[in-house]
């Protein structure tokens, strides 16, 4: 019988030392994970299409404990996946962990949506995290932490007027998430998803006209009444890829204050 190392309880959420690749960095989720993984002690490889946001960002990560890189690169672009691993590499010589977080986002009626946005939250809301992993696979092979979190959302169970393509991608993500995690088990690597539900963020500015009425409109859709902040959703992703999930696989976990459970 093949021997099974459990983690003790004194591995804990250890991170320290550990290479992670946050997508979306700059602000919200991404920005909050960042600044959560260094306290852990990890090294953070900061990705995101603007390099002031990083920049805070990787601030408060160092301000926490951690080590910080910056990484510009616009996840729409088709190499953009392996400048960002080739970087991690170059800096600190491995890559342990990944959080796809980036994401675009846009709502629409359908008579409204053109090739050009369609394309374009596919390419960093399903591409970007499948080539992300692929990129990235020898090296997470022979790390010890061997870790994929991606951030998918509500919307991807949800059937909201509106949504239709970014909806589609959080559900083609929550299918990626499980079929990649049955694929690379053999090799102990783990891939899991969290779906958010609403999240102070700016990302609810590239939609709402008034953010206070909107905010109101999505509290009203959580069973706990209010929605959620940054740093909830960024201490699931820690536990994701701590050791105290080293048995937790192909789950996609719904923090959302309950939204997605049926009111009847």
């Amino acid at each position: 019988m093949r021997q099974v190392r459990f983690p003790e309880p004194e591995d804990g959420l250890d991170l320290d030392g550990a290479v992670i690749v946050v997508t979306g960095a700059g602000s919200g989720i991404g920005a909050a994970t960042a600044a959560s993984l260094g306290a852990a002690g990890a090294r953070v490889v900061l990705v995101g299409r603007r390099r002031e946001p990083l920049e805070v960002s990787a601030a408060e990560a160092r301000g926490r404990g951690g080590e910080a890189l910056c990484v510009v690169a616009d996840l729409a672009h088709e190499d953009a996946t392996g400048r960002v691993v080739a970087a991690a590499l170059e800096r600190f010589g491995a890559l342990d962990g990944i959080v796809n977080n980036a994401a675009v986002v846009a709502h629409h009626p359908v008579g409204e949506w053109n090739t050009q946005g369609f394309d374009e939250h596919v390419a960093v809301n399903v591409r970007a995290p499948f080539f992300m992993i692929r990129d990235a696979l020898p090296h997470l092979a022979s790390s010890r932490v061997r870790s994929v979190v991606n951030i998918s959302s509500s919307s991807g169970t949800l059937r909201i007027k509106g949504q239709s393509v970014y909806g589609m991608t959080k559900a083609a993500l929550d299918y990626l998430t499980q079929s990649v995690a049955g694929e690379l088990a053999d090799r102990g690597i783990r891939v899991n998803a969290i779906a958010p539900g609403p999240i102070d963020t700016p990302i609810h500015r590239t939609w709402a006209e008034d953010l206070d009425e909107a905010y109101r409109w999505l509290a009203d859709q959580v069973p706990l009444g209010r929605i959620g902040v940054a740093d909830e959703i960024a201490r699931w992703v820690v536990l994701l890829l701590s050791p105290f999930s080293s048995f937790v696989t192909g789950a996609v976990i719904p923090v959302d204050g309950g939204q997605v459970i049926s009111p009847e």
